[in-house]
């Protein structure tokens, strides 16, 4: 049974929620002063204890949306003082990447500092013996990546029997990844009696099926509907053909900008092929990708988070839950196979009510998979052109009066084919 809550008419505050006083003291220094719709709904509930099946868009605070109702808890139950005669965990984060692992984490450690609570982040590319170490130490919140963790408990080295307070944060992502298997094995040996946040871009019939048996008549909290994208971010098409792509890429670059740029590409190759391209161009550049090692892969969005590079080239390793401020435009190298990867890496830009643009380069080869995410979105990308870019004729510039819906054939007659 899972009961959903309205959306709220009053104003709420931080200061409203009635959250411990080491709790708000957080608050106050990460900055943070109204809280989100998606923050506003599950924080309260989640006080209470409730599980939270929560859906709402990228960009929307659901990391503090689970982090503050476990932190209050954890302090009124213990103190302000960490919990003694156990090394824990007691809250288990379970994530799709290891990026997200680490910002969840980071998050985490600064309302820690004032709870006196230990925070690990277990993730694969670091090495398992300092992890182990850290395990051995104990911890209170562990945040981690399904398959990293089970490896570690193969090895005898974690146990989660103490763990009160689930998380599965992107459950769609890890779902999609192939994590599942992992994250139900990872979830059955959380023997005790425990609350459980799961939080998600959308809901859907599938992934409900199989995350039903993990929760006791959850809240369900529903910001973000299924194809939603936020109405902060513009969204334009360039049809282009295949060899004029990292031309293409170089001069919307110089017309638009290039300071906070995020790009992203289907493949490793073509990754690091437009991160090589762009410094050649003099545009300050890196890519993040799988194939790097973590120490890469951190030092590459630490850059750009601190403006040491302007454009990031990235896999979909950055797609989801990465939040990166004020990013001016994101750009897709490739239309996207799938809608819902669409939705994601477009809401890396537009963030927390700023304006922000998004252009998806289309080959002529991809007009079933724009056709794919205007159905999913119901709404038409707009035709841009690069001024002074002088495009090959064969490229495909789709019908601007296309239908944003699928044309039902349902009650017409058949076609006939042949002589009558």
């Amino acid at each position: 049974m899972c009961s959903t809550l309205k959306r709220m008419t009053e104003q709420i505050t931080f200061s409203s929620l009635d959250l411990a006083t080491p709790v708000q003291e957080a608050i106050e220094e990460l900055g943070f002063t109204e809280p989100t719709p998606i923050q506003q709904q599950a924080i309260p509930e989640g006080c209470k204890g409730r599980d939270i099946l929560a859906a709402a868009q990228t960009g929307t605070g659901k990391t503090v949306a689970f982090l503050l109702p476990i932190f209050d808890q954890m302090v009124k139950h213990w103190g302000s003082e960490r919990p003694t005669g156990s090394k824990g965990p007691y809250a288990l984060i379970l994530t799709p990447t290891r990026e997200l692992a680490n910002q969840i984490a980071d998050c985490a450690r600064t309302i820690a500092k004032h709870c006196d609570f230990r925070v690990q982040c277990i993730i694969g590319g670091v090495k398992y013996e300092k992890q182990i170490k850290n395990l051995k130490q104990g911890c209170d919140i562990l945040i981690a990546t399904p398959g990293r963790l089970l490896d570690l408990m193969n090895q005898k080295a974690c146990k989660l029997d103490k763990v009160r307070y689930l998380v599965l944060d992107e459950v769609d992502r890890m779902v999609d990844m192939g994590f599942w298997p992992s994250v139900h094995t990872l979830c059955k040996a959380v023997t005790g009696k425990h609350q459980t946040f799961l939080f998600s871009a959308t809901f859907t019939p599938a992934l409900e099926a199989k995350t039903g048996l993990l929760m006791q008549n959850p809240v369900r909290i529903e910001i973000s509907h299924k194809g939603e994208t936020a109405e902060t971010v513009e969204e334009f098409l360039i049809p282009v053909s295949w060899n004029q792509k990292q031309n293409l890429l170089v001069a919307l670059l110089k017309e638009q900008g290039t300071k906070r740029v995020l790009v992203f590409t289907p493949t490793k190759i073509e990754a690091d092929a437009c991160s090589r391209r762009l410094e050649k161009e003099g545009i300050k550049a890196d890519s993040i990708h799988s194939d790097k090692n973590q120490g890469k892969r951190n030092k590459a969005l630490r850059d750009f988070r601190e403006g040491k590079i302007d454009v990031l080239v990235a896999t979909d390793v950055l797609a989801r839950g990465i939040d990166i401020n004020e990013v001016s435009y994101v750009i897709n190298y490739t239309v996207p196979t799938s809608p819902e990867d669409y939705v994601h890496r477009i809401g890396r830009t537009g963030r927390a009510g700023v304006a922000g643009r998004a252009y998806t380069f289309m080959s002529p080869d991809q007009l079933l998979e724009l056709r794919e995410i205007e159905y999913f979105t119901k709404k038409l990308l707009s035709n841009y052109e690069v001024e002074g870019f002088e495009f090959d004729d064969s490229r495909l510039v789709p019908d601007p009066k296309r239908p944003t819906k699928k044309i039902s054939r349902r009650g017409r007659r058949p076609l006939r084919i042949g002589r009558r």
